[in-house]
């Protein structure tokens, strides 16, 4: 038969409520007394039980992850970088995929609540303001991240998307490129990351005075997305002598580079192509892309990090936390010859 805590009391010459807070570590005990009881615990190979530990030091050492899909390369790295920085501090991750379902999401809060999670991250790729409601009741710290849209009430960690696009946009002018169209989704969504970008990109249009703003609009974000965009891009490149191609997201532009492979439009020699994310695929496509490198292990790490900081009552950063960004220059820009 398993031992149990009686045993270990009996063992080492202490009360119940002695091992019990030399396990918990919940009040001072002498040196001499927790070696006692550690010694007993290791000869009789005694485990705690966990839930009630949980139940009695409301501590389980558990944070929640909810993610859209744990295939897609960006979400693996963050969720990396959440499982990395919880060991350190001796916590272990709960991960659960909703496949961009909002009942689904809603569905595990209310499960890792069950599961007595001290914290929760949500990787999401939808807009679920009912997450809100949620994690009110549940009184539990809670991160949000998102490639794509943002809600203002929720803590969150990402990179300035605004000043982002507005330095990829710069780079592309001082090659020498004058008319730069900018490929994008419904820049009208409401919590649109979408917004900032354009509004870089404008920016930086704008700055230079001469040039004219391009948008490209896209159905959604993924490599298919960017392919169908092709043939906009090409009549672009015709009627307004559109030279660069700055993309909102890797995807899209990989998928218009294929477009412009298979009609014989060569990269970066006939136009230039710029993505944002650098999610994995960027640096091992031919030409490697230029992209915006959105650091997505370190943001994985700060968001658990927060979680666990709020936990302890240490100070914590704003709610909004936003790290360096990088602008990764590769082959598929090119300075524009004259």
């Amino acid at each position: 038969m398993s031992a149990t805590i009686k045993d270990v009391a009996k063992l080492a010459g202490v009360s119940i409520s002695t091992v019990s807070r030399v396990i918990n570590d919940s009040k001072p005990v002498s040196s001499e007394v927790k070696k006692k009881v550690l010694d007993a615990i290791e000869e009789l190979g005694y485990r705690p039980n966990e839930v009630a530990r949980t139940l009695v030091t409301k501590k389980s050492f558990l944070i929640g992850v909810i993610v859209t899909d744990i295939g897609n390369s960006y979400v693996a790295q963050m969720v990396r970088g959440i499982e990395e920085v919880g060991k350190m501090y001796n916590y272990d991750i709960l991960l659960c995929s909703s496949y961009g379902d909002k009942e689904t999401e809603l569905r595990f809060i209310q499960l890792l609540n069950r599961k007595q999670v001290e914290g929760i991250v949500l990787l999401s790729e939808i807009v679920n303001e009912e997450v809100k409601e949620q994690m009110n009741l549940l009184n539990i710290p809670f991160v949000y991240l998102n490639r794509y849209f943002y809600i203002e009430d929720f803590p969150t960690v990402s990179i300035d998307n605004h000043d982002a696009a507005y330095e990829m946009t710069n780079y592309l002018l001082k090659l020498g490129h004058e008319n730069i169209a900018y490929v994008t989704t419904d820049e009208e969504l409401e919590y649109s990351l979408e917004k900032l970008k354009i509004a870089g990109y404008r920016k930086a249009i704008e700055e230079y005075g001469k040039y004219s703003e391009v948008l490209c609009y896209t159905k959604g974000y993924n490599i298919e997305d960017g392919y169908e965009i092709g043939k906009d891009i090409l009549n672009l490149k015709h009627t307004h002598n559109i030279t660069a191609v700055f993309c909102s997201h890797d995807e899209l532009a990989i998928g218009l580079m294929n477009y412009l492979y298979d009609n014989d439009i060569k990269v970066p020699e006939d136009i230039s192509i710029a993505g944002y994310g650098d999610i994995k695929i960027a640096s091992t496509y031919r030409p490697r892309l230029t992209s915006i490198k959105e650091p997505y292990y370190d943001i994985g790490a700060v968001a658990i990090r927060w979680i666990i900081k709020e936990l302890k009552g240490e100070e914590l950063e704003k709610n909004h936390i936003k790290l360096p960004f990088q602008i990764l220059k590769r082959e598929s820009c090119a300075k524009l010859e004259e």
